[in-house]
């Protein structure tokens, strides 16, 4: 459970809390007419998440309102994602901030396939942390974001966190800059995936001199990037195609087809 981490005294609400404490109350809800109410909170989540694909999105809400209020962490997840994007709810990412804080106070437990929701409302809560919400408590803390994705992801794992801590570690942001540190965040999210780290890990590979290396990592990255960071790994990518040798591009695309 979240009391078994450290905890982080942090602005909300307009006083000076910790995670584990909650200060919103819960969301009103009403179970949808065709949901059976005797059904437990994992088959109302379902239910909602069927609905929302099915574009039933006022049913959806209703019923992952439930869910959550039952105390399904997917339900909350769901719902805080629908309030940041504004997707079949008004765009308010301040409700969205107060539902990934309820997510990290209830916590999970070790080893449950509930602490993947636990990293990653740690990894919005960081996010919201960073830039603060205008118009809200939450302002701007660059060191809260900092521990948040340190806590996310030395006690999860969580690839997101790795990349996003290495990212402050080699910008100095909020923290001071440290690029041995951060080429290891990179390197732990890279191994679990993550393209941006990779493209990260591979540039300073590439600027270290460490060529072929850095060039089959930014290729990686290129192929496997998301629709709204392909264009810096793309950007980035390319620069260090137009200055390697022709031998070290081709030695770089065999090393790629080599995993």
């Amino acid at each position: 459970m979240i009391g078994s981490f450290k905890k982080i005294a942090y602005s909300v609400c307009g006083v000076g809390v910790a995670l584990t404490v909650v200060c919103s109350s819960a969301f009103a809800f009403d179970i949808p007419d065709n949901a059976d109410k005797k059904s437990n909170p994992f088959e109302v989540f379902k239910f909602g998440v069927s609905a929302f694909k099915s574009g039933h999105k006022d049913e959806a809400v209703k019923a992952l309102r439930y869910a959550a209020d039952q105390g399904h962490p997917g339900a909350n997840w769901k719902l805080a994602s629908m309030y940041a994007q504004g997707d079949g709810v008004p765009e308010d990412d301040y409700a969205a901030y107060k539902i990934f804080e309820k997510i990290v106070h209830e916590g999970a437990e070790p080893g449950s396939e509930n602490e993947s929701y636990v990293a990653g409302a740690l990894v919005q809560l960081a996010r919201y942390m960073k830039r603060g919400i205008p118009d809200s408590p939450v302002r701007s803390n660059p060191d809260m974001a900092r521990d948040l994705y340190t806590l996310a992801a030395s006690n999860f794992g969580d690839p997101t966190a790795q990349y996003e801590l290495g990212a402050m570690l080699l910008k100095g942001d909020g923290v001071e800059k440290n690029t041995t540190q951060a080429a290891r965040w990179f390197r732990l999210s890279a191994n679990k995936g993550n393209a941006n780290a990779q493209a990260m890990l591979g540039n300073m590979l590439f600027q270290a001199g460490k060529t072929v290396r850095g060039l089959a990592m930014l290729t990686s990255a290129f192929e496997r990037c998301s629709d709204k960071d392909c264009e810096w790994i793309r950007s980035m990518q390319e620069q260090a195609f137009s200055v390697a040798g022709e031998a070290d591009r081709r030695n770089a695309i065999a090393l790629i087809g080599q995993h």
